[in-house]
């Protein structure tokens, strides 16, 4: 079967070439390495005077690499270069994730093991997964080639880069987040971040056979949902926020309408009725730009069920709450903090931002009168995800908001290679919110009897 035809068979296509791009030997410096490059760049010239590039990221993925397949075979035979069929197979990989992807960077794209990709210069990019960083063979040709790649990511998105603007945030189309930000910001050359968000999340199922969390644990979430609790998922960069916040979507019956607001889309619902919002950056005039805030607002006026805000993290924070505690029960929303007790700190300071000075009693019996849960994530020392604290939100006593521990994770020791041992065990605490919990079937009682269970 001809190469052309591979590229042309869509997820098999991209598979082939991915295992030929990784697998691809290095060459020394010099001889057949500096042949080879000489070839590319003649082909790859030769396909910017026959081929209309414009066009061809117009088409579909599969159609476009189809046509550069095509236009490099023919090159082939015109030219009387001595090439290997397996050289002939990986410059036609190389010149389409030229043309159509983003260079080196496209095989990367295609593992799906893989969560971030980190570029810090030409010279150094780095992978994570399975929560470990790892360092790559993949380089750029030199800064400009780099520029170049970065240029084509934000242009797609409609966005711009340059010297008077030296920083984009953006969303590809498949719902990765990217971060590119070049010199005279980034000393030592161009940077580019992509934090990977394919089209399938993991189920909770799969959360549990990973071990982020046990069995009964998904049962209290799952009651926490149904019924109508107020609830905050909080932890570190890559702890797994937005993943349970998806997984504990699933929970909200399908009868209701959910309004979902972000700042760069990467929830996936599987409920019917959904309606998902995502934030606008001004533009190069620093005009039109939409805030979560202005969604969250916009929102009330959606007859929303339930409100789902991605990750707060400025002044949306006070009409969130608002809403919270005004008739829209049963929100979600995640927040970057250490732990359930430093949230709520962190909830005051962007109410701050909210614009009118407010008393800070005020501010915390706001917090305490719209939330109900706050459920902590943390990614381990050996990479893995663990769901290390339920709290629930009991009141104020005096200045000070209540919380008390209703399921905490226990480490019991350290495995092979540093493997993270414990259990997710429940404190035994009554929650205040029994009656709400029982009223959608749950028995909190049975939670009692597994309490000091391994």
């Amino acid at each position: 079967m001809k190469l052309t035809e591979r590229l042309s068979q869509g997820s098999n296509g991209i598979q082939r070439a991915h295992s030929l791009a990784v697998q691809a030997p290095r060459r020394a410096k010099g001889g057949l390495a500096d042949t080879y490059q000489q070839f590319k760049v003649k082909v790859h010239n030769r396909l910017f005077e026959t081929l209309d590039v414009t066009r061809l990221e117009n088409l579909d993925t599969d159609v476009a690499r189809q046509k550069v397949a095509a236009a490099i075979n023919e090159t082939f035979d015109e030219e009387s270069t001595l090439i290997t069929e397996g050289d002939r197979e990986r410059l036609v990989i190389e010149i389409s994730n030229e043309l159509l992807g983003l260079g080196p960077l496209e095989p990367l794209l295609w593992d799906d093991s893989i969560t971030d990709i980190l570029v810090n210069g030409p010279n150094h990019v780095y992978i994570e997964r399975e929560g470990k960083l790892q360092a790559t063979s993949v380089t750029f040709q030199d800064e400009q080639h780099l520029m170049l790649i970065i240029d084509r990511v934000v242009s797609r998105v409609r966005r711009h880069i340059d010297e008077a603007s030296p920083m984009v945030d953006a969303r590809l189309p498949d719902g990765s987040r990217i971060n590119a930000i070049i010199p005279p910001l980034a000393l030592d050359g161009p940077a580019l971040s992509i934090r990977r968000f394919g089209n399938r999340r993991l189920s909770i199922d799969e959360l549990v056979n990973r071990g982020t969390l046990n069995q009964s644990a998904v049962e209290f979430l799952d009651a926490l949902v149904r019924a109508r609790l107020n609830i905050m998922i909080v932890g570190g960069t890559g702890s797994g926020k937005t993943t349970l916040l998806n997984c504990m979507s699933s929970f909200i019956p399908e009868s209701e309408r959910i309004v979902t607001i972000e700042d760069s889309a990467e929830l996936l619902l599987q409920q019917p009725h959904v309606v998902r919002l995502e934030t606008r950056p001004p533009n190069i005039e620093g005009h039109g730009e939409v805030t979560q805030r202005d969604l969250v607002r916009n929102s009330l006026r959606m007859r929303p069920d339930r409100i789902i805000v991605g990750e707060a993290r400025g002044a949306e924070v006070y009409d969130m709450l608002q809403a919270m505690s005004t008739g829209h029960d049963g929100s979600l929303t995640t927040l970057h903090a250490n732990n359930p007790r430093d949230s709520l700190s962190r909830l005051e300071m962007m109410m701050m931002l909210w614009g009118q000075a407010m008393p800070e009693r005020a501010m915390r019996q706001q917090i305490s009168s719209a939330l109900n849960v706050v459920v902590h994530v943390s990614r381990m020392s050996d990479g893995t995800r663990k769901l290390l604290k339920v709290s629930e939100i009991t009141g104020m006593e005096g200045d000070v908001v209540m919380m008390q521990d209703l399921w905490e994770f226990v480490r019991t020791g350290t495995g092979v290679n540093g493997k993270v041992l414990g259990n997710m065990r429940s404190t035994g605490i009554r929650s205040v919110y029994l009656n709400r919990l029982e009223g959608v079937g749950y028995r909190m009682d049975r939670e009692f009897s597994r309490t000091g269970e391994a």
